[in-house]
């Protein structure tokens, strides 16, 4: 049998359309290509973003800023000596972007300046830890990219 252009052309069409469907329903189908959201309410959170520029540049303004140590206890956060710590009140949230089930929330809770994440709730890779906090009525917020 003799195969001319047009059949070639054909063949060639039907064998590329295979393969990009092959590539379509395997990424479907397999748990290790499910890439999830950073959030849920994504388009609430965009809404929210003006207000999330003021809090960064509140806590610019301070003489000190939140620092982020790793230990071998786990992630220290330091909040500044010159502030009162019974007025500090927010929350630490630490995402993981290859695994939402790993996400967390701690509750800003102080009896000194020092905030100490577990190492047991941290498993080594990437994390985006964020501090969201207040201090007398005035908001803040500080972002880090921890590698732990």
């Amino acid at each position: 049998m003799k195969i001319n252009w047009g059949t070639g052309i054909g063949l060639a069409f039907v064998a590329f359309i295979s393969f990009i469907m092959y590539f379509i329903v395997n990424m479907n189908v397999q748990d290790k290509y499910d890439h999830d959201l950073v959030t849920d309410s994504y388009y609430e959170q965009e809404l929210q973003y003006q207000s999330e520029i003021d809090k960064q540049r509140n806590a610019q303004k301070l003489a000190e800023n939140i620092s982020v140590t790793q230990t071998d206890l786990g992630v220290e956060v330091v909040f500044p000596k010159t502030l009162n710590v019974s007025n500090i009140k927010g929350k630490v949230f630490l995402y993981r972007p290859s695994n939402k089930q790993l996400d967390f929330e701690i509750p800003i809770s102080l009896s000194n300046h020092t905030l100490l994440i577990p190492d047991k709730r941290l498993l080594d890779g990437r994390w985006n830890l964020t501090v969201d906090w207040s201090y007398d009525k005035e908001t803040y917020l500080y972002k880090k990219e921890l590698d732990y």
